[in-house]
């Protein structure tokens, strides 16, 4: 009896406890966990965002973070996704175009004229077709993309650079890797692949010329202590995706999923409005430590790589995409 009286008595308290909004929310709402993958530290300016996006979904979602891929190794999400073991992640497009090639565009030199072009094909209807496309054949939902800054190319010679003709024979710095030696052909430069912690090192030496990066990037590592210019391409704008598995996303119910999406471009565009802020710092930074910045024919260098990755990849990209995005 006294065993009965007790159960029954941890019930009804149980109860009153709930009904109070005492208990923990996650058992009070049943809240899904989302586990979450990126490559970046959660120093970097982009956890920020993710951690303003965990705060505006939290009522539904419990927001599992694993930063610097302590979860998953770079590369290997994508595959995580479409198994099941992840829910979350900030996903590169480069590994979405490794199997689904018609993707490769999207990384494509010049593709993009700035981040509000890239952020608007994403909404287009050139843009909707190919998440659909990963939808459907990759079974993740891309969400929306998540800026990191311009690239730019960065030189130790003090030589002014206008077309991709100026850059002939510069040994520009590349990440190793066939699409990143392609990336510093596509703009006229002799790429030469240098791991990244040794570029400074590098550049000091003469071992090689340049390098690109975005400016915030060249600021935290100091490239401009060995280099005399930053000459403004912007030939690649970096981004990757917040992507979701489709079994994760096809468990929310429409009204969520609309939810979800807009709290996600929420956080990303308030983000990305002030990292272009701080961009524009960076420049004026460069300035003051007697740097050179200038933009160069941009026309020409986008002309110039647009036609190389024609020439190489056109054959994997839809029919008519390049054009509807040039012209958006």
């Amino acid at each position: 009896m006294d065993s009965r009286f007790d159960r029954r008595s941890f019930l009804v308290a149980s109860g009153s406890l709930l009904a109070a909004g005492v208990l923990p929310a996650a058992h009070a709402q049943g809240k899904t966990k989302l586990r979450f993958s990126c490559a970046f530290t959660e120093q970097d300016p982009r956890a920020d965002a993710y951690k303003a996006f965990a705060a505006s979904i939290k009522d539904n979602f419990d927001f599992e973070p694993y930063w610097n891929n302590t979860l998953f190794k770079q590369g290997t999400e994508l595959v995580a996704l479409q198994r099941g073991n992840l829910e979350v992640c900030n996903l590169a497009p480069q590994d979405i175009s490794k199997q689904l090639p018609a993707w490769s565009l999207l990384t494509s030199a010049y593709l993009f004229r700035d981040v509000d072009h890239m952020r608007k094909t994403f909404k287009s209807d050139v843009g909707r077709e190919f998440i659909k496309m990963a939808r459907d054949q990759l079974e993740v939902q891309v969400v929306t993309p998540v800026y990191f800054g311009s690239r730019h190319v960065n030189l130790k010679p003090d030589k002014t650079i206008r077309t991709p003709a100026d850059l002939a024979g510069i040994k520009l710095r590349m990440p190793p890797g066939e699409f990143w030696q392609f990336l510093g052909e596509s703009i006229g430069a002799s790429p030469t692949p240098v791991a990244f912690a040794e570029v400074y090192t590098a550049l000091q030496s003469g071992a090689i010329d340049g390098q690109d990066n975005p400016l915030v990037t060249s600021k935290l590592m100091k490239f401009y202590e060995v280099t005399t210019q930053f000459v403004l391409t912007g030939h690649v704008v970096g981004y990757d995706v917040l992507a979701v598995s489709k079994k994760a996303w096809d468990a929310m119910p429409p009204a969520q999923q609309t939810q979800f999406q807009a709290a996600a471009e929420k956080a990303m565009d308030d983000y990305t409005a002030k990292y272009i802020g701080l961009e524009k710092d960076i420049v004026e930074f460069m300035k003051s430590q007697g740097k050179k910045v200038y933009a160069p024919d941009v026309n020409a260098f986008r002309a110039y790589a647009q036609k190389k990755y024609v020439d190489k990849y056109a054959q994997d990209w839809p029919k008519g995409a390049l054009e509807r995005i040039n012209a958006l």
